[in-house]
């Protein structure tokens, strides 16, 4: 049996998220009421950042193998703030505490605030049914899922 090579390295991923989560930040900064589009997009926000948080130690260990130490700890420093503040999310959603959620998204924000998305992106609307993921327990991957 041969090796499987995953076509999507985990950086391609991270930054498929990034952007994903700042087109929702957009859109959550548009809601004026709390209803079930908020809950999703504030449950794929906190998806998707436990899922970047995933990707780091795929990103680091061919490091690590090489002997590269400084620069995984840099890497991992670097990202450490998405499984906090994904943390955060995750349990002030939870209790539907929409103040520390509005401190947090806020914070997130800031965090990606070098990550550009153009008005005109392709990314559609990866939160819808993210609520459901999250009450339910669902893969918590933050990645849409397809039907085909």
């Amino acid at each position: 049996m041969g090796r499987v090579i995953n076509p999507e390295p985990p950086g391609k991923e991270r930054k498929r998220l990034a952007k994903s989560i700042v087109v929702a930040l957009r859109m959550l900064s548009q809601q004026t009421e709390i209803n079930n589009e908020t809950r999703d997009m504030t449950a794929f926000i906190a998806l998707a950042l436990n899922a970047i948080t995933k990707t780091i130690d795929k990103t680091v260990e061919p490091w690590e193998k090489r002997g590269y130490w400084v620069k995984a700890d840099r890497f991992r420093m670097e990202w450490t703030w998405t499984e906090k503040l994904g943390k955060i999310l995750h349990d002030s959603l939870a209790k539907e505490d929409w103040s520390t959620v509005a401190i947090t998204t806020a914070s997130i924000s800031e965090k990606l605030s070098t990550v550009n998305v153009s008005q005109r992106h392709r990314l559609g609307t990866p939160w819808v049914g993210a609520w459901e993921k999250f009450t339910v327990g669902g893969s918590g991957d933050g990645k849409p899922r397809r039907s085909y």
